[in-house]
């Protein structure tokens, strides 16, 4: 199905939901408005947490897309009402909407809002971490080491790169903006000198955790993945933060630190659900031609596993060991398989156990590389 035949239904479906919803008892009695939107929350609640996200996305995209207004103001409340974002944590799947109990849909709202809250503020502390942790690697270090992972750049290159990505995160959840920014466009002010690269990093990650803080994380802003809205942006800056700091240790030491099993996992499911709204990733793998393969990953640390099913012009993903008989495997500690997925460690590195189709492996990684 076509990016824009999903939009269009998305954007159909997002404006029917809104006007049962805002219906009064002279055009729909409210009986009738209740179940039609039961109905439909069932039968969504029972979509994977990957296409649960991705429907997620195509609602907030279809509201950003209304000028400001009542109109767009109930668009956005979509996903909510019907359990694709964070409301699956404090409902029962088979709970119904209720919308006629108001004051058991605020308790519902309020402990929704707060569990959103604090899962954003704690990945906005995990970036702080991280950020000082790749701060203090680099700091001493020689700008002019190269970095083998990313060929052609130095260490001075990477902590630019890194700084320049957490500045530009700083100016969408402060400004905003509902179309692309590019970093490109913004006054970032890189030193002229790279041994001034990490402190300048350093300002720059500070000022992004600093905004992030106080921004609302559902609040409405472009992004490059399926999620447009602030809370895209810690998940994308901890992902980033991390890649990198593995880079900068294989630069200086020769191989990169254990990553905790929990911080590997945020950070390949940040990859693999973003990965479908990069186009040099989508369009390749959409014309990988091998419908109906599975590819699954397995987390030996933490028992987490990932389990991908390509075709439909693209792929499918869950986090689930169950299903169709995997066509490929690869097990490995989660942080050794996230690097795998950047391509920072080779399919062959005996760290990984290796089962199935080799060529499915090589096929994704050489189709999905950043």
């Amino acid at each position: 199905m076509s990016d824009a035949l999903l939009n269009a239904l998305a954007e159909a479906l997002a404006g029917l939901v809104t006007a049962v919803e805002t219906s009064d008892e002279d055009t729909l009695d409210r009986d009738t408005a209740v179940k039609w939107l039961e109905s439909s929350g069932r039968a969504l609640s029972r979509l994977g947490h990957g296409d649960r996200r991705t429907l997620d996305g195509l609602f907030r995209a279809a509201a950003l897309r209304e000028p400001p207004g009542p109109r767009r103001d109930g668009l956005l409340t979509v996903p909510a009402g019907l359990r694709l974002d964070d409301a699956h944590l404090v409902r029962d799947d088979h709970a119904p909407l209720a919308l006629d109990e108001e004051a058991g849909v605020a308790r519902c709202e309020e402990t929704r809002l707060a569990l959103d809250d604090g899962a954003h503020l704690a990945l906005v502390d995990a970036v702080a971490e991280w950020a000082g942790r790749y701060e203090d690697t680099v700091g001493d270090a020689d700008p002019a080491t190269p970095v083998p992972t990313c060929p052609g750049w130095t260490l001075g290159d990477l902590t630019r790169h890194l700084g320049t990505v957490h500045g530009w995160a700083e100016h969408l959840v402060t400004a905003r903006p509902a179309t692309r920014v590019r970093a490109g466009d913004l006054p970032l002010d890189p030193p002229a000198d790279p041994s001034a690269y990490p402190g300048w990093f350093a300002a720059r990650a500070q000022g992004f955790t600093a905004a992030a803080r106080t921004a609302d994380p559902a609040a409405p802003v472009w992004s490059p993945g399926a999620d447009p809205s602030v809370r895209h942006y810690p998940r994308h800056l901890l992902a980033e933060t991390v890649v990198h700091l593995a880079d900068a240790e294989i630069a200086l030491t020769g191989s990169a630190r254990p990553l905790d099993p929990g911080t590997a996992a945020a950070a390949l499911d940040h990859f693999l659900t973003t990965a479908p709204y990069i186009p040099w990733i989508a369009e390749p793998l959409a014309h990988l031609d091998r419908d109906g393969a599975v590819l699954r990953l397995a987390a030996r640390d933490s028992g987490a596993v990932w389990t991908l099913v390509l075709g439909g012009g693209g792929f499918t993903w869950s986090r689930s060991g169950t299903g169709a008989e995997p066509t490929a495997s690869v097990t490995a500690d989660a942080g050794e398989l996230l690097l795998l997925l950047h391509r920072r460690y080779a399919p062959d590195d005996p760290r990984f156990t290796r089962t199935g189709d080799r060529d499915l492996l090589d096929d994704w990684l050489a189709a999905s590389a950043l």
